[in-house]
């Protein structure tokens, strides 16, 4: 049996490399028809689902933007993940969950255990408690054959400052930096935890295709056989038909995401959104 990386390397290789953000902020609410609650986030991301199922490897919900409605958002979002595991689409919790200890173990069951109500395929977490924080999730998602993304490069520009900082901890290499500190850490899992004949391993890498990897110092030996979910595409300026060009040697295991520049397109016009985001990646693969 494929662990996630198989999983998902199988998923992008017949469907594509394109992730499909579900993202129910006010304002597309408003633009969609829709009102600003627990129902219409629904409504939302059924919708997305329906669109994206049979075109797309991936789905990626945000889970904040239902989470702000309570109890209905979560009921909501059990509803949207349910839906885009059934109709086949590998699922990201993009919850960046971050804690230590017993508090990670609770998340990792929350969003990894088979038959929990808001299982996922694999779920973003952040390490900045520690990449051995993280440890137990790691050791929860290998064991059931879930995926974790570790926030490694993140897009914002103001995380430069502290994933480029030199670390001075004992066990760091000298001149590493916090960005590959961490990936180093966390993906060491993909050496032991990786499913025999699987190409990818079940420790991926949120790594912003709009960021410079060498001023990062995150270098590509370091990512080697993780799968890496590269938001930055589309509205935040990189461009899909330059995928290859901006991860060179480590363009087969990205996961392109983009989430406005499809959703922007409104519920009628999702599906064509998609098969042109679909044809950038492709016109990439030609260049």
């Amino acid at each position: 049996m494929s662990g996630f990386g198989g999983r998902l390397h199988a998923a992008m290789t017949e469907r594509g490399r394109l992730c499909v953000g579900i993202d129910p902020h006010a304002a597309l609410l408003e633009e969609w028809g829709l009102d600003a609650t627990a129902a219409g986030a629904r409504d939302f991301g059924l919708r997305v689902v329906d669109a994206a199922a049979g075109r797309v490897a991936v789905v990626k919900p945000q889970v904040a933007f239902f989470e702000q409605y309570g109890s209905a958002g979560f009921a909501a979002l059990e509803d949207v993940l349910r839906a885009a595991r059934e109709a086949g689409l590998l699922v990201i919790a993009d919850a960046k969950r971050g804690d230590i200890g017993s508090t990670m173990d609770a998340y990792a069951q929350a969003w990894l255990a088979p038959g929990s109500p808001l299982e996922a395929d694999a779920v973003t977490v952040s390490p900045y408690l520690g990449p051995d924080s993280l440890r137990g999730t790691i050791a929860h998602a290998v064991r059931g054959g879930k995926g974790v993304f570790v926030l490694a490069a993140t897009s914002n520009p103001e995380a430069l400052g502290l994933q480029s900082a030199e670390v001075t901890v004992v066990d760091a290499e000298r001149g590493q930096t916090v960005a590959d500190w961490v990936a180093s850490h966390a993906g060491a899992a993909n050496r032991f935890g990786v499913v025999e004949g699987d190409a990818l391993g079940p420790v991926g890498f949120v790594v912003g295709a709009t960021i410079d990897r060498d001023e990062l110092g995150l270098r590509t030996e370091t990512l080697g056989g993780a799968p890496i979910l590269a938001p930055g595409f589309g509205a935040q300026g990189a461009r899909l038909a330059d995928l290859d060009r901006l991860f060179g040697a480590l363009a087969p295991q990205v996961l392109a995401s983009a989430s406005r520049s499809i959703l922007g397109a409104g519920p009628d016009g999702l599906v064509a959104a998609i098969d042109a985001h679909n044809a950038e990646l492709q016109e990439n693969r030609r260049g």
